[in-house]
């Protein structure tokens, strides 16, 4: 049975999903953007009878808290920094990552500060090099270059409800498969005052996360975590030219690129869980 739970740190309420038996290996996973735990609803019941799930909601993000932009400091650092806080504040010694989008930049800067932690790297369109900004990054781009309202203001289409609806359905197999449930939760929260500030903040500090690339993959190398990719193939945000060099740094890792989009849970997440249980039960 999944829990949903309610934790005080920095200050804040960060809600967090929770499933299994805390004597078991721990999985902790870190949605992407625009979403929240939610994306991992499904995932979190196929995998609670071996694993013990954990999924939290950032700042801004789902059930959390959600301070404005005069009140947080909305970066990547900082979302690191809260949720090594969650981590320390709910008792995890050691755990499995499962990092998408946003996750990824969040869950390797706490990799690098807590290698020992990390048990295994789960990899879902999530970047860590160079190659895998392609078009789509380019508006973005010229953002963390030159941020003024008129770049923001090319980037506000990204936060619509069509904008949002794209991500879930573009590269998918079959329409019918995803559930308009996903943006008709995730576009009001992005709707609520204040929140496109706290979107276009993100998206500025997200320029940050290139110049560490070097550092997490000099972590892939000198640690060689067991590493799984499972990646939606015909996602345009993270393409799988994103996927390939995570060959480069860990030789060993098992790679499955998914006929599916940008939320590959969405159309292949009972294939994903299965590789999940087989390739943790492999490296245990």
């Amino acid at each position: 049975m999944t829990t949903y739970r309610t934790v005080s740190v920095n200050g804040l309420d960060i809600f967090y999903r929770e499933a299994g038996s805390p004597d078991a290996p721990t999985i902790l996973l870190l949605h992407g953007f625009p979403t929240s735990s939610h994306m991992f609803r499904n995932l979190i019941p196929a995998l609670a009878d071996r694993f013990h799930l954990v999924a939290p909601d950032y700042p801004g993000f789902g059930n959390s808290s959600m301070p404005m932009v005069t009140e947080f400091d909305y970066t990547f650092d900082r979302l690191a920094q809260v949720m090594e806080n969650f981590i320390e504040a709910i008792g995890l010694k050691r755990y499995s990552l499962y990092v998408m989008d946003y996750g990824a930049p969040i869950g390797y800067r706490i990799a690098v500060r807590y290698p020992q932690r990390v048990e295994a790297l789960i990899v879902q369109n999530g970047n860590a090099y160079e190659e895998g900004l392609r078009e789509f990054w380019e508006p973005l781009k010229a953002y963390w270059q030159n941020r003024t309202p008129e770049n923001a203001d090319k980037l506000r289409q990204l936060l619509t409800l069509d904008a949002t609806k794209w991500q879930y359905t573009h590269g998918v197999k079959n329409l019918e498969s995803i559930s308009p449930d996903n943006w008709n939760i995730d576009q009001p929260l992005l709707d609520r005052p204040g929140n496109q500030d706290i979107q276009l903040a993100l998206f500025y500090s997200y320029g940050s996360n290139p110049p560490l690339y070097p550092q997490w993959q000099e972590y892939f190398r000198q640690y060689q975590p067991p590493t799984l990719v499972v990646w939606g193939e015909n996602d345009p945000i993270f393409p799988s030219q994103g996927a390939y060099p995570y060959k480069r740094d860990l030789p060993n890792l098992e790679f499955h690129l998914l006929d599916t989009g940008h939320f590959a849970l969405e159309e292949e997440g009972e294939a994903i869980a299965s590789y999940i249980k087989r390739f943790l039960e492999t490296h245990k």
